[in-house]
């Protein structure tokens, strides 16, 4: 794999499309303290440290980076990867990821996650696909067990933390036999998602005026509760 790769790949009311160093442009102003928590990298408290956090990730060969466009809108939602693929081993990591505090609660997450499996399960053949979290990131944990993905354990004290104590590290896959399943789910999630943003509130209609509604009205005088 390319370490500049053309990848992209549409689907779901999103596009993964390569990531670039641009993309620090639209990212960085979304960024806050809260929703870096539990990132193995340390935040970015500039445009150019995040440009710079794109570009490690872009030349490292290992990882295949992107930007995730809302196809509703054309901005950039965020951004997400694939990481440590090992070909021969038919096995690689999703991960690096994070979304505007605006899409939280939407379905670019569960979009983003879904075609990234796709692609690793039914183009590069992967027999499993592995996620990882903070222990602490409740919400992350709980977005990825959403997937279909089984916990494996804990990882203890496996990295250091931005403030200098050891971090655990929840570990959780997807193995290719389970991927059919845990694809019907999100697929379903997500046309749950779309229904529901169809059905919007009825406006009742207005019953029309009777003959002598109208004429009382066209002569000034109250019309009749």
């Amino acid at each position: 794999m390319s370490v500049q790769h053309n990848i992209s790949l549409p689907g779901h009311g999103v596009r993964l499309v390569p990531l670039r160093r641009a993309h620090a442009l639209n990212l960085f102003p979304i960024l806050d303290a809260d929703m870096w928590a539990g990132m193995a990298s340390r935040r970015p408290t500039s445009r150019r440290a995040l440009e710079k956090l794109f570009t490690d990730r872009i030349n490292d060969p290992a990882v295949i980076s992107f930007a995730v466009i809302d196809h509703s809108t054309g901005a950039v939602a965020g951004t997400t990867s694939l990481y440590d693929y090992v070909p021969d081993q038919s096995r690689v990591e999703i991960g690096m990821t994070f979304f505007g505090r605006n899409y939280w609660g939407h379905n670019v997450n569960t979009a983003s996650k879904l075609v990234l499996l796709t692609f690793a399960f039914e183009q590069l053949l992967v027999h499993r696909v592995a996620l990882r979290c903070d222990t602490r990131n409740v919400r992350s944990a709980a977005a990825i067990m959403k997937l279909g993905a089984s916990s494996e354990g804990v990882l203890r004290g496996y990295r250091r933390g931005h403030d200098g104590t050891r971090v655990d590290t929840g570990i959780y896959s997807i193995l290719d036999h389970e991927w059919p399943a845990s694809r019907s789910t999100l697929m379903r999630r997500l046309a749950q998602a779309e229904v529901q943003t169809q059905t919007l509130p009825q406006v009742t209609g207005m019953a029309e005026p009777s003959r002598h509604q109208k004429r009382a009205c066209e002569q000034g005088a109250p019309l009749p509760a």
